[in-house]
Formats: structure tokens, C-alpha cells, sequence
């Protein structure tokens, strides 16, 4: 036994160091995001809320723990609260899957949303995931019908929905449950549709080109504001000071969402969701894509 403790105090203290940096470019971003202690969805939660109580389970199969859930008060206002969870230590990022949840926790969060539209709660989610769990199980159990149940859903729920990127974004993953009236991100957050790996493996043919498909792909929260994909960006300061800036965020808001007819709500929602991709002036944001593939071998 001293050996495996040894052996799980050597990961913990590689997981922790090897996503450190201290830089501000693409690749630096995505490192930041994913580095180890980097507070989550939970601990947000606790410093946000005056009380917290978690709800578990899909009705179905079972409960997710990738995907946590429940009903907090904040300011007298009770919302629902969804986020991706990938644990603070090594042992709680393996019972998590480092925060890639499988079906059963798509449809806990629908689950939730939906009774949060019955009771007239708002909604607030907490993103942070390199995507969906991959695994034989999760496509056994319908992954992508869960995953396209939750974005047909959200994008037409009667009730406020605003989602927080506080880490990765990634992939069907992070669209789960990243469909809302507002999209924030935190200012070392990112936001893609597959990670820098995947992108220069798969595209690329490279997989050691991923810090050129980080840079080439636009995925840091100054991009995407650039390209209205999000609201606002939120920035990261100690645990305590960015998660008060969120609850203030959530605060102004839910004032002004809450009060706006439901119908009107749907409509908003609908319309800035089909906005997203529309793409005006130049052409010069997509010149170092290309320069990227040209960079790389005939695929022939």
C-alpha cells in the first residue's frame, strides 16, 4: 500500500505542474484552462450561493457525477444550477471522467432544467469539459440523442438561462448544456467545437501541431467576442473575486430576464442563436487557418 499511495501522490503532482504556464496565447489559454485546481463548477457554486442542495440521477439509469445539479439561493432568488464537474484531486477527476459526462447526465440536466421551467426557476450553467465521454457505454445508452434532446430543449425553455465557460469548452460536450438567453466566459476559458489535439490530428494529420491549431482556431474568449459568439468576458482574478463577479453578472441579469414575457424570451434566444456564424468585413481572421494547412503535408 505505500507504494500505490506513492505511486498516486507522484500523478497528483505531475497533473497539478504539467498544465502550468504563465503566458497569454492561444495554447497558453488552453493549458490554463485545463490546469489542475483551477476552481470548478462546485466551487463556484458554494461561494455564490447562500445555500445549496444538489439533486441526483436522471429518473433512468442513474446518476452522473461528471454532472452535478440542484437548486441555490442567491440574493432570495432560488435558480437551478448545472455545471460540468471534474474534481479538485486526481482520485475526483477519475470518478468524474474529467468532467465528460455520459448520457444519464444530459438527461439529469434536462431533467432539471425542465422542472426548473415548471416552477418558474431561472437557470445557470457552469461549462467546463473537453467533451462528452467517449466511451462504449455512453453511445450505448444514446449519448448524441441526449445531447441533441438537451439543445432542442434549452433553446426554447420559458424560463432565463445564462451559461458560464469557467474552463473548457468543448465539443456536443459543452453544448449539452451551453444553449441560453447569455454566454460569458472567464478570461482563460476556451471554447471550440474539438480540442487543439483533436483539430491537428485529425485535420492536420500531426498531432504534435496542436499549438498551431490552438492559434489557428480562435478558441480564447477574446475571439469569440470579437466574433459575438459571447456576451462578455469575466475576469479571473482569486477564486473569491471572480466568483463575485459572476454572482453579480448572474444578479444584473436574472433582473432583467425575469421580467421580460416568456414568449419574448424564446424568441431572443432563437435569434441569437441563428446569428452565431454570421461573419462581416474581411476575410483576414481565417488567413492563419489557412496558413496552417498549408503548412502541412498532401493528404493524398
Amino acid at each position: 500500500m505505500p507504494d500505490l499511495k506513492q505511486s498516486l501522490d507522484t500523478i497528483e503532482t505531475v497533473v497539478k505542474t504539467s498544465y502550468t504556464c504563465e503566458g497569454t496565447s492561444s495554447w497558453d489559454c488552453v493549458l490554463r484552462s485545463r490546469q489542475q485546481g483551477r476552481p470548478g463548477a462546485k466551487t463556484f457554486i458554494d461561494l455564490i450561493c447562500d445555500s445549496f442542495m444538489e439533486l441526483h440521477g436522471d429518473r433512468l439509469y442513474g446518476d452522473d457525477p461528471a454532472m452535478i445539479g440542484g437548486i441555490g439561493m442567491v440574493g432570495g432568488r432560488a435558480i437551478t444550477f448545472i455545471g460540468n464537474r471534474k474534481g479538485a484531486n486526481f482520485k475526483e477527476n477519475v470518478l468524474c471522467n474529467y468532467g465528460m459526462s455520459n448520457p444519464e447526465g444530459y438527461r439529469k440536466a434536462l431533467r432539471l432544467a425542465k422542472q426548473a421551467e415548471k416552477f418558474g426557476r431561472p437557470v445557470v450553467c457552469f461549462i467546463d469539459t473537453p467533451g462528452a465521454y467517449p466511451g462504449l457505454g455512453a453511445e450505448e445508452r444514446g449519448i448524441g440523442q441526449a445531447i441533441a434532446e438537451n439543445l432542442k430543449v434549452f433553446s426554447t425553455l420559458k424560463t432565463p438561462v445564462l451559461c458560464f465557460i469557467i474552463g473548457e469548452g468543448g465539443s456536443g460536450g459543452a453544448l449539452g448544456i451551453g444553449v441560453g438567453d447569455k454566454l460569458y466566459m472567464l478570461e482563460h476559458a476556451v471554447y471550440s467545437v474539438i480540442t487543439p489535439e483533436g483539430f491537428a490530428s485529425i485535420l492536420l494529420r500531426d498531432p504534435s501541431k496542436a499549438k498551431e491549431a490552438a492559434e489557428a482556431m480562435k478558441m480564447t474568449s477574446h475571439h469569440l467576442k470579437e466574433f459575438s459568439v459571447i456576451h462578455d468576458i469575466i475576469p479571473e482574478r482569486s477564486t473569491e473575486q471572480t466568483a463575485q463577479a459572476i454572482k453579480e453578472t448572474i444578479i444584473r441579469d436574472l433582473d432583467v430576464l425575469c421580467n421580460k414575457p416568456l414568449d419574448n424570451l424564446v424568441r431572443y434566444r432563437l435569434k441569437k442563436i441563428r446569428g452565431i456564424g454570421e461573419v462581416s468585413g474581411g476575410k483576414e481572421w481565417w488567413q492563419p487557418l489557412l496558413e496552417v494547412f498549408t503548412k502541412t503535408q498532401s493528404l493524398r
